[in-house]
């Protein structure tokens, strides 16, 4: 009786054993790939939000982390913020880019969970590019077709998912105004 429960139990040990180190071994391999690919997608989108740049430096400053995009010749062409703010799906996470003049230049959705067809739609550019241009503070108008400076009509059927990416926005802009402010008062 015990030789039938050990049998089993041995021959199950050793899936699974060889089952973790296979995994390990498969994580240990890819991993390196997919940082590389992380990057070279993070560096793409940085070049979407704010197109002026060649390059980008990362800076911390006044407890903000942020991106500043040097043009070709080494210029600063404005900055690039990663964002976040509660959606109606969790957390979504805004790479905003806004140039010298305080100018929302690009909008981009790193990660979103938002319901398909309603919420997800704040993906489409059709939504983000009512971003661009913007400088002041921004406000999502539920069902208005007279929205006015720096005043957004909300996605169709989701209003949470429009007022989040207009949050993380207004984030990026506020912290540029702060880093602004900091330089301003360092000359």
């Amino acid at each position: 009786m015990k030789k039938a429960i050990l049998v089993p139990t041995i021959a199950l040990f050793v899936i699974c054993l060889v089952s973790t180190a296979l995994l390990a071994f498969a994580n240990q391999v890819t991993a390196p790939i997919i940082d590389e690919l992380a990057i070279k997608t993070e560096i793409e989108t940085r070049k979407t939000v704010l197109t002026a740049a060649e390059t980008f430096e990362e800076k911390t400053e006044n407890g903000i982390k942020y991106v500043v995009g040097l043009d070709k010749d080494g210029n600063e062409a404005g900055f690039v913020f990663t964002t976040t703010a509660k959606s109606y799906g969790g957390e979504i996470i805004v790479m905003t880019g806004i140039d010298n003049d305080g100018k929302i230049t690009g909008v981009e959705l790193l990660q979103i969970n938002d319901t398909p067809g309603l919420g997800m739609n704040a993906q489409k550019s059709e939504f983000r590019s009512k971003f661009i241009g913007m400088s002041d503070e921004i406000k999502v108008l539920k069902n208005s077709a007279n929205a006015a400076n720096n005043e957004i009509d909300a996605l169709s059927g989701a209003t949470i998912s429009s007022k989040a990416v207009a949050e993380a926005v207004n984030t990026a802009l506020a912290n540029y105004k702060t880093i602004n402010e900091g330089k301003a008062g360092a000359n």
